[in-house]
Formats: structure tokens, C-alpha cells, sequence
């Protein structure tokens, strides 16, 4: 339902899909390139029947037993509302998502180590989960409990995405597609460009997170249903062929690899790409530049086959030309 406020997407068990993203899935939403999006997304589906009751509110509960097979699309463990289709959007041009607001919707969040996963699998061999409090009026949540440890919540979603032509991809591995990013700087007051492959973007959101470190190093972050406005620009006037962000702060490139060093190589060879289209450097000075002022952080380490790593360009000493050429 839309309104001159915009669209509002609640996430229900037929606006929701399960593991994986698809081009066969019917929209769950259609707006035109501009609109806002108020959306609702729900977090947990695999533990649900283990979570406190304040983590399993009405419209939750009903999408984790009345989920229909047709909308469990993958082998991933997250729920993704949408997707929402663009009028016009064709392959080969750029989704815009601006992230204008983020909020954590519940009080508590989870954590989980999953065995064989994360980046110590040997060592934390068995599984844990922990259901953790969030103090939302004072923005931190506290760990362990009791110890006087504050950490400050940052939310955001790790899964923003478009479909591809494949009749089903997996939640979990990032790519080109965007997915499952995991980028905790993709805060409210953030942009991020996704190439689009199929009409209408078929774009997709949700896996939010209350707070992550970089690494995200035992699977999970403070997991937790989040709402959020967005804003979905179709650009026709863009190069990007891989996930591109920007934040108040800093240009983002991102690489996706089965080892760091891929990862580390393609975030590199974007951002040296993003310098010399944008900011009219040769291919050396970017190089150079990149040296010298790029900030080059490990994304997350955990979904499985695809590392991340990104790259980040102050904003504070960019030539006008890049804000000029990226509105």
C-alpha cells in the first residue's frame, strides 16, 4: 500500500521468501523508480521455537508455521521480504538503495555459533545460541550479561540484494548481486549501487543486525527483525558491474572471494576502477591513492564459499567531480 509517504511492505508469509532469492518469485511489492519503501523484516526463523516470547511477536510466528513451500527458494537460513520489482529497471543498469532509516524492532536479538562454520570451526566445534537483550531506549545491548560491557548498537541489514537470472541462489554467499553483504557501514544515511540482471531488479532485504564487527567471526552478529525506509532508484547514468556504497562518511568498494586475498584483490581493483571513471585519475595515481588514503577492512569471514573485503575512501579529501558524477 502506497501513500505520498510511500510504500509500506509488511512482511507476511506471502511477502516473504525463505533462504534464497529468485527470479521466479512473484513481486511482493511494484513501485516506480524514486518511491519509498517502509519495510518490515523478521529475523530467526530456525530458532523461533527456542526464542523468548518477546522475540516471536504474532506476525512472525505465523510466516515461521505458515510459510509455504513455493516461497523457500534456497538453502540459506534467512528470511528476505520482497521481492520488490522497479518499474522500467532493465539489466545492465544500477539499483540505487538509500538507506534512510534502520530501527531494530524487537528488544532482543541472537547469536549463534553453528558447527563447521565461522573462523575458528575446530576450536568452537558445538553449537551455541544466545537470545541477548537490547536496551533500545539507550541504543546498547550489554555482553556477556553482567559484566558491565556496553556495546553500542549499530543496526543495519547484512542482506540487501537483486535476483539473478537463476531459478534459485542462496542467501548465505555475497556476489556481484549484493546478498549477503554483512557490511556493518551500510548505516542509515548510506547509498548502495547494485548492478540489476533481471527486469525489474527483483530486489530483496532483510538479516538485520542490532551490532557486528568486522569479521563477524563466529557466524552471527546480534541478529534481529529491523525496520527500515529505503528509497529504490533505477540509474541509467552509472558504470558499476559490482555492489558500490557511499555513507556520510567514505566511497565504499567491496570484493567477494574464496580466500581474503581474492576478496582483497577485487575491493582493490574496484576502487582503483571507481578512481580513475570517477574521479578522472590515471590507473597508477589511483593505485598510488589507494596506498595512501584507502582503508582496507575485512567485511566478514563466515559466508561460506565468499570472503569479503572492503575498501574505504574519505569523502573528506574528494575531488568534486565524484560527488558531481554520483549525485
Amino acid at each position: 500500500m502506497g501513500d505520498r509517504d510511500g510504500y509500506w511492505l509488511a512482511a507476511t508469509k506471502d511477502t516473504v521468501h525463505l533462504g534464497g532469492f529468485s527470479a521466479q518469485l512473484p513481486p511482493a511489492l511494484v513501485v516506480n523508480s524514486g518511491d519509498r519503501v517502509h519495510v518490515q523484516t523478521f529475523s530467526g526463523f530456525g530458532v523461533y521455537r527456542q526464542a523468548p516470547p518477546e522475540f516471536v511477536p504474532p506476525a512472525f510466528r505465523q510466516i515461521c508455521e505458515q510459510l509455504a513451500g513455493d516461497r523457500k527458494v534456497g538453502p540459506g537460513p534467512h528470511l528476505l521480504t520482497g521481492p520488490i520489482a522497479i518499474q522500467g529497471a532493465q539489466p545492465g543498469e544500477v539499483l540505487e538503495v538509500r538507506l534512510d532509516a534502520i530501527t531494530p524492532s524487537l528488544p532482543v536479538g541472537f547469536n549463534a555459533i553453528r558447527p563447521g562454520w565461522g573462523a575458528l570451526p575446530q576450536r568452537f566445534a558445538e553449537s551455541a545460541l544466545r537470545f541477548i537483550p537490547l536496551d533500545l531506549a539507550r541504543g546498547v545491548a550489554e555482553f556477556p550479561p553482567g559484566r558491565g560491557i556496553q556495546i553500542p548498537l549499530r543496526p543495519f541489514f547484512g542482506i540487501l540484494g537483486v535476483a539473478t537470472p537463476e531459478p534459485s541462489r542462496s542467501s548465505i554467499p555475497p556476489g556481484v548481486y549484493g546478498g549477503n553483504l554483512d557490511n556493518r557501514e551500510l548505516q542509515a544515511g548510506s547509498r548502495l549501487f547494485l548492478p540489476i540482471f533481471v527486469p525489474g531488479a527483483l530486489f530483496s532485504i532483510g538479516d538485520g543486525h542490532a551490532v557486528q564487527g568486522d569479521g563477524e567471526v563466529d557466524v552471527t552478529a546480534i541478529e534481529t527483525s529491523m525496520d527500515g525506509t529505503i528509497q529504490l532508484i533505477v540509474r541509467r547514468d552509472l558504470p558499476f558491474t559490482v555492489p558500490f556504497a557511499e555513507t556520510p562518511t567514505d566511497y565504499i568498494s567491496m570484493g567477494f572471494g574464496a580466500t581474503l586475498d581474492a576478496a582483497f584483490e577485487m575491493a582493490l581493483q574496484q576502487m582503483i576502477a571507481f578512481l580513475e571513471q570517477f574521479a578522472e585519475l590515471s590507473a597508477e595515481e589511483a593505485y598510488v591513492l589507494c596506498s595512501l588514503a584507502v582503508d582496507f577492512r575485512i567485511t566478514q569471514v563466515v559466508n561460506t564459499p565468499q570472503k569479503g573485503v572492503h575498501g574505504l575512501f574519505p569523502k573528506a579529501i574528494a575531488p568534486q567531480n565524484i560527488r558531481d558524477r554520483l549525485g
